[in-house]
């Protein structure tokens, strides 16, 4: 009785030992990957494609081998780090997609949660009010370019909202739709803003023009 134990033991020590270093492998990685995922997002918004493709590359070869490292342990493939880096793969290819005006990436192409993706998509959301940020400080303050960016902000915020599932199931998503419902209401009301200034500053422009066609008007009168 009992004679086995030690064999029993010696087995979920190594068991153990292997998950410990596939977990210490895997925080590795999701820095990693983290940091690939924020350098293309970088290279998006100088709309340096070429850098852009090349990041987004290192960040697919990145996520193929964190998944690969837990593959064997369900449990460190679901934990927090490594969905979070999953979740800013989604982002950055999601966003890119967007500026770019491509098809979005499905989730059977990322190969991640579909509740991964959807906190993804919620990221990407917010992070076009940088861009529309961006326009905006330009001399071209208001544009089409920015209201296609709201628009797409918009219609994701319409998408995600309509996911209404418990929390074990989306893992977060309703406190993100919340974020992004916030970031879009600071960010119409921003453009809204913008355009309203914008079109005084054209007023403005027209009745000096005309000011000064009458002055020029009168001037001829008198001579």
């Amino acid at each position: 009785m009992m004679n086995n134990l030690s064999q029993v033991c010696e087995f979920i020590r190594e068991d153990m030992e292997r998950r410990n270093a596939a977990r210490d492998r895997a925080i590795v990685l999701s820095r990693q990957l983290i940091r690939h995922c924020s350098e293309s997002i970088r290279a998006i918004h100088r709309q340096d494609w070429p850098l852009v493709d090349k990041k987004l590359d290192e960040v697919r070869a990145g996520a193929a081998e964190l998944k690969a490292v837990v593959a064997e342990f369900p449990g460190l493939y679901h934990t927090g780090y490594t969905q979070d880096a999953l979740k800013e793969v989604a982002e950055a290819f999601i966003t890119s997609a967007i500026i770019r005006g491509q098809q979005l990436p499905t989730v059977a192409e990322l190969e991640i949660e579909c509740s991964t993706y959807l906190k993804g998509l919620g990221e990407a959301a917010t992070e076009l009010r940088r861009f529309i940020l961006d326009i905006m400080r330009r001399e071209d303050a208001h544009s089409a370019q920015a209201e296609a960016l709201l628009s797409a902000m918009d219609d994701i915020y319409d998408q995600l909202v309509t996911f209404d599932f418990p929390d074990a199931l989306t893992h977060g998503l309703r406190r993100q739709t919340d974020v992004v419902r916030g970031v879009l209401e600071r960010t119409r009301g921003d453009l809204t803003q913008s355009l309203r200034q914008q079109q005084l500053q054209n007023a403005l422009k027209e009745l000096e023009v005309k000011v000064k066609d009458d002055e020029t008007g009168d001037a001829a009168t008198d001579d």
